[in-house]
């Protein structure tokens, strides 16, 4: 049983796909590939969204591949779809007319660093380790940690977040600019290395986001960060959520500068322990980490102690061992696998809210009270210091019922954090899967907004459709 698809945009005519099949071709040999194995491979997606893979897949190595592309399927009206490495959540990648992907996994260069600006130039199929990879013997890094090895060009268009943000900011606060290939395959140039600039519309962040379905993103220039001298990792196990989501109201309130603080429910430190043979208390934890110099990292931990303490904190303990640091992140990275592992066989649906941190505890503690009720499965972990929480629900898709319930579950989750001025996803997008939220959100003056955007920077509509605008 699959949940229903909102927007299902026409697939061009088979004519027509012809047509710019056999151009592609001819332009990139054995780079197009059409077998039914690879097709999927590039429309796969860990929601209980249908997988729907494209007509065929062009493996890109330079922005003229892109250009190309979009230049022949724009001139026979087939839709192009932007792949990176396939780690988003909300189908975004998914191919719901058919058409053409763009595997941009090659494209995968590192132009240009400089270390002294703290800003560096690359392709849009780098990751995220593979830059910090490059990175590390010049003394700078990449904040942005989503958790999956996901490529910079992906994360951008999605608008990435991770476990880092409460510190870094999400990737709207880390591009500085792109390259972005348009409807006519032209490049559209958003920005400049400077730091800040007042110089037109801000087109940055217009396509931060937008899920390739502006333009595709071929180049990014993004800011980077000094490698702190000392990071130290602590947990902190509570006697009960809000207690923790106060601790991490508090501790953000009184200025301690957390880099990292992670809530864990007691399901979830349940799965982490089982999974990544750890010896947490299975209660409620938050996992945190301090940069700066050793005295400051000292003095945040001795801090942020005081404060757990008053909010029922228990057992505090921290290291700045990197194999210790390493190992508790490392499971925490691996929450899902966990979930995935406590009842083999099912699938494990993520799902994201965002609300002010105010109403983290409420959120989270009416949350899992709906789980009870109807009798679900599903761990709940947050970036607590800006008020984004997953749920990873696991479900029985053959099972009608247990799908009922959990679609009924995640409507609720969804309208609970909008009632409380929050949001319908802190960091996964809309792609198809939320695009039914987006005008309670937003209102539909913002949604005939967005068209209009779409409409004039896209009026083929060939850029990846069915994703983040509802249809008419």
């Amino acid at each position: 049983m699959a949940m229903t698809i909102s927007n299902n945009p026409k697939r061009p005519e088979p004519k027509a796909l012809a047509s710019a099949v056999e151009a592609l071709a001819a332009r990139f040999g054995n780079r197009l590939i059409t077998s039914q194995a690879v097709r999927e491979q590039h429309a796969h997606t860990t929601t209980w969204l249908p997988t729907q893979p494209p007509d065929a897949v062009v493996m890109a190595q330079e922005t003229a591949d892109i250009q190309d592309v979009v230049r022949i399927c724009a001139k026979y009206s087939v839709p192009v779809i932007a792949f990176g490495t396939g780690t988003s959540l909300e189908g975004q990648v998914n191919a719901p007319a058919g058409g053409v992907c763009i595997d941009l996994r090659d494209m995968n260069k590192v132009l240009e660093v400089h270390a002294d600006d703290l800003d560096c130039v690359i392709q849009p199929g780098v990751t995220r380790k593979a830059l910090n990879e490059h990175l590390r013997d010049q003394g700078v890094f990449f904040p942005i940690d989503p958790g999956a090895d996901a490529s910079l060009g992906g994360m951008a268009s999605t608008r990435a977040s991770g476990t880092n943000a409460v510190r870094y900011g999400t990737m709207r606060d880390n591009v500085l600019a792109l390259k972005v290939v348009r409807g006519d395959g032209e490049i559209i140039k958003t920005g400049t290395r400077a730091k800040k600039s007042s110089a037109g519309y801000d087109l940055t962040h217009l396509f931060v986001g937008a899920e390739g379905t502006l333009g595709i993103i071929s180049e990014l220039t993004i800011k980077l960060r000094g490698i702190p001298e000392t990071i130290a990792a602590a947990a902190c196990s509570f006697e009960t959520v809000r207690g923790a989501c106060q601790a991490t109201i508090l501790a953000i309130q009184t200025g301690i500068p957390v880099a990292r603080i992670e809530l864990l429910n007691a399901e979830q430190v349940r799965a982490c322990n089982a999974y990544s043979k750890l010896t947490l208390p299975e209660t409620p934890l938050l996992l945190l980490e301090f940069h700066g110099s050793a005295n400051d990292v000292a003095e945040q931990s001795k801090n942020f102690k005081e404060i757990a303490g008053e909010c029922g904190g228990g057992d505090f303990t921290w290291t700045t061992r990197p194999e210790d640091r390493t190992k508790l992140w490392q499971a925490r990275h691996d929450a899902y696998w966990s979930v995935k592992a406590l009842r083999p066989g099912a699938g494990v649906v993520a799902t994201d809210v965002c609300v002010p941190i105010s109403r983290l505890a409420d959120c989270v503690t009416e949350t899992e009270a709906d789980l009870k009720r109807l009798n679900l499965l599903s761990p709940i972990v947050g970036h607590v210091g800006d008020g984004n929480f997953h749920c990873s629900l696991v479900c029985d898709v053959d099972n009608p019922d247990e799908m009922a319930r959990g679609e009924e579950f995640m409507h609720r989750l969804v309208e609970r954090a909008q009632s409380m001025d929050g949001t319908c996803t802190g960091e996964h997008g809309i792609g198809q899967g939320k695009q039914k939220y987006l005008e309670a959100e937003l209102g539909s003056e913002a949604i005939d907004a967005m068209r209009a955007l779409k409409l004039a920077l896209d009026p083929q509509n060939i850029f990846n459709p069915g994703k983040i605008v509802p249809a008419v």
